[in-house]
Formats: structure tokens, C-alpha cells, sequence
């Protein structure tokens, strides 16, 4: 049987199924599974050395790709069974065609969606800030490792410091609440920078995450050593902006968060999954460009649902099928175990 890709979201059959299937999604860990990280592409115009150096070519083809219809069926039952959140990744996810338009699809999930974000490096975010926002994109979290042009260039493979800073300033005259701003800090790298990302959150009022560097490079030459730890992160930011913890639980978010004690604005977020594994409480499943369920960001396996929605397999047994999959999500990494394995694909094929 031929699968009908033609799917209305908000047809009386599926909001009767949503019902059915409205229930949260657990793991055999009893964590509820509440966001879901969707890759567009695992195509990148950057080559940071902390992710796709090497230029790989994509493993994704246009013929393996999910379509947005596809991408769509698929969001609407992982809502139907719980999920709060989606964030769209890459890749660079505005490398693909009309992202407002999968928007758009994605938006009238809301309100069981409470949260529609998207993760870019902002090449190209400045001339669709609006698209994105008019088609009902909450939030964004943009890429910055560096403050400085020669060094943004070494680390990114692109001279594209000022569009990037354009990008976070776009971001926030068209209303997305909060900006957040992502920076992989990477031993004898941009670590001399931390103090000056702080400063940077402070007077552009964003959100500043600082993230520990993870074995996700398709170079494979990450090494312990070139990870500088969240308190090191900390105490180089308190010593000179003394700061002050807002959460007093992470629960199941991944950051740390912290506010500037003297009033000032911004936030700073600290995301140590190497020093400071947050698996516990982990509420995120992963859906690749190619349409993988990946459990964890270091899984070494990956499940096709992409296959078996083509195959024609009804709603009914798609919901088991994600069910049967998050019930083997992973109890943790294994990144601080000698017989690590870093997985088969890198960072830019996963979405983070």
C-alpha cells in the first residue's frame, strides 16, 4: 500500500487520534520525553573544526530527505503523544527551501506546542527573520565563537563575523524572545574570549551559552584536553561579572543559568555535558534530515521511521513504532568511558 503523504493536520480524524494517543512518552528510565530536535538538512555552508572540518558531502540525497508533509505527519504524532517542543536544526537549516513554509505546518500544532525554536549560524537569517516570524517561529538560538573577524573566518571556514552579528540584531527587532547565542569553547581556541562574551550578553541584552566541546567532529580529532570545563567557564566570567544561579534545578534543561548580580542585562547559560552530564533528566529525542530517530546525540544506532512511514505502516503502528524506539533511549553517554565510541556521524548530520 502506497502511504498518502497528503496529510491535513488538523482533520477531524487526527485531532480524535491525538486524543487517543495523548499521553506523555516514557522512557524505560521514566523520563518523559518532551522535545523534539528535527534536522531540515545535514548541509552546512560553514566548516567549523568543532563539526565538519572536512567537508563531508551530505549523506542526505533529495530522494531521502523527509518532505515537509512528511516532517509535518510525523511532528503531530510525536505532539499527539507529548511533545512541548520542537526545535529545528541542521545542518544549516535555512539552507533548505521555504523553512517559513515548515514553519508554517508547524505552528498550527499550537497550542500542545508551547515552543517552536530554530538553530542557525545566521549566514542567511537576516532576510528571512520576518518570514520566519510571520509564519509562527517563537525563537531563535544563533552561532558565535568568536567576536573577532580572523578568528571567526579560522574557526568557521567563512569571513561572516558581521553578518552574524547582523543576524542576532535582526533577531531582536523582529520580537523573537529570548535570542539566544551558542559558543563552543575550545582550549587554546576562543577561551580567551569567555570574558568578552559575557560582556557582549550584557550589552546586547541575549542570552549567552557557552558549551563545553563535545567528540562530535567528523576530523575526529577532538581531545580531552581542548575541553575547558563549565567552571572553569564560570569562575573565568564571575571573577570579572560576578554572577548569581537562577535555577536551582536544571530539571531537564541543559543549561545552567545565571544572572548578572549587579542588575545588568543578559544571561549566561553554561552546557557542560562532558564534566557535568546532564542524562538524568533528559527529555530530547532527534529526527535526521533522513528521517533517524536518534535517542541520544551518542547513540551508535538510529532507528528509519522515515521507512517505515513510506511503507504505508497506519498511524496506529507509526505511534508504536516511536514508542518501541524511546523506550530504548539510552539510560547516558558514554563519553567520560575509555571505550568511548564517537558515533558514525558527526555533529552537522545529527542536529544538535
Amino acid at each position: 500500500m502506497k502511504v498518502n503523504r497528503r496529510i491535513y493536520i488538523c482533520s477531524p480524524l487526527v485531532d480524535k487520534l491525538s486524543i487517543i494517543y495523548n499521553v506523555p512518552l516514557l522512557d524505560a528510565h521514566n523520563r518523559t520525553i518532551r522535545d523534539l530536535r528535527i534536522s531540515l538538512t545535514d548541509r552546512c555552508n560553514f566548516r567549523c573544526f568543532y563539526c565538519l572540518p572536512n567537508g563531508e558531502p551530505p549523506l542526505a540525497r533529495k530522494d531521502t530527505i523527509l518532505t515537509f508533509e512528511e516532517i509535518a505527519y510525523i511532528s503531530e504524532i510525536f505532539v499527539s503523544l507529548g511533545i512541548q517542543k520542537i526545535r529545528l536544526t541542521g545542518g544549516e537549516p535555512l539552507l533548505r527551501k521555504d523553512v517559513p513554509v515548515m514553519v508554517a505546518q508547524l505552528a498550527r500544532l499550537k497550542p500542545r506546542l508551547t515552543d517552536l525554536a530554530l538553530t542557525t549560524n545566521g549566514f542567511d537569517f537576516t532576510r528571512k527573520a520576518g518570514s520566519l516570524k510571520d509564519a509562527g517561529l517563537d525563537r531563535v538560538t544563533l552561532s558565535l565563537d568568536s567576536l573577532k573577524a580572523d578568528r571567526f573566518h579560522e574557526i568557521t571556514g567563512v569571513d561572516a563575523l558581521d553578518k552574524v552579528l547582523t543576524a542576532i540584531e535582526s533577531a531582536k527587532s523582529f520580537g523573537f524572545d529570548p535570542v539566544k547565542i551558542n559558543a563552543v569553547i575550545v582550549r587554546g581556541c576562543n577561551d580567551d574570549e569567555i570574558v568578552d562574551f559575557a560582556r557582549f550578553a550584557r550589552e546586547n541584552d541575549v542570552k549567552m551559552r557557552f558549551i563545553e566541546f563535545m567528540p562530535l567532529d567528523s576530523g575526529h580529532d577532538w581531545q580531552r584536553s581542548s575541553v575547558v570545563s563549565g567552571n572553569e567557564i564560570y569562575e573565568a566570567i564571575h571573577s570579572q561579572f560576578p554572577l548569581k544561579l537562577k535555577n536551582s534545578s536544571r530539571e531537564s534543561e541543559t543549561a545552567w543559568k545565571y544572572e548578572f548580580s549587579d542588575g545588568g542585562k543578559g544571561e549566561i547559560g553554561i552546557i557542560a555535558p562532558v564534566t557535568e552530564m546532564f542524562c538524568g533528566a533528559c527529555s530530547r529525542i532527534r529526527l535526521t534530515a533522513d528521517g533517524q530517530i536518534r535517542t541520544c546525540l551518542f547513540s551508535t544506532n538510529e532507528h528509519n521511521l522515515r521507512d517505515f512511514v513510506r511503507s504505508g505502516a497506519s498511524r496506529e503502528e507509526i505511534v508504536e513504532f516511536i514508542q518501541g524506539v524511546v523506550i530504548k533511549k539510552e539510560p547516558r553517554h558514554h563519553i567520560n568511558d575509555p571505550k568511548f565510541v564517537q558515533p558514525a556521524r558527526t555533529m552537522s548530520f545529527i542536529g544538535g
